[in-house]
């Protein structure tokens, strides 16, 4: 009796602890988060609404310490009043596109973008009209450090 009983307990253990290990189901259709993301590359601080860890960027803000301005890249543009666009000059490759680089650029202390760190919102323009970017409490802190960085004279 022992040698049918023992085979079929351990059996039924097996069964019962591979029930519990099974690995959940992945959500396929999720869709990924975008949110804001800071970064450094040498001097030059990146500020960059997108899916963290990847190339879907809708906007990308950067700066060296020091500077009065704040290089806009990307699908989307904050909408601002003193937004300044750069014509007739050859520029860098758009690190979004990788095409040419339409250069605009926004003053540090513009409203616009100071409402980022403050408000938690950036007002944008792109080809769908204007709307809204949201920042969380945490990214907020980001966008202000961000500000900092580029408005300090530190390198």
């Amino acid at each position: 009796m022992f040698k049918i009983l023992i085979p079929a307990v351990a059996a039924m253990g097996l069964v019962a602890f591979a029930a519990q290990t099974r690995t959940p189901a992945y959500d396929i259709d999720a869709a990924p988060v975008m949110g804001w993301h800071l970064s450094h590359e040498g001097k030059m601080a990146k500020l960059a609404y997108g899916v963290a860890n990847s190339d879907q960027l809708a906007l990308m803000m950067t700066c060296e310490p020091g500077r009065s301005s704040v290089e806009v890249y990307g699908a989307v543009h904050p909408v601002a009043p003193q937004l300044i666009r750069t014509a007739g000059r050859t520029t860098e490759l758009d690190p979004l596109s990788g095409g040419d680089a339409s250069e605009i650029r926004i003053a540090l202390r513009d409203p616009t973008l100071q409402s980022l760190a403050s408000r938690g919102v950036l007002r944008v323009r792109g080809d769908a009209g204007d709307f809204d970017l949201p920042a969380a409490p945490d990214e907020r802190r980001i966008a202000a450090d961000f500000l900092a960085y580029c408005g300090s004279a530190r390198v």
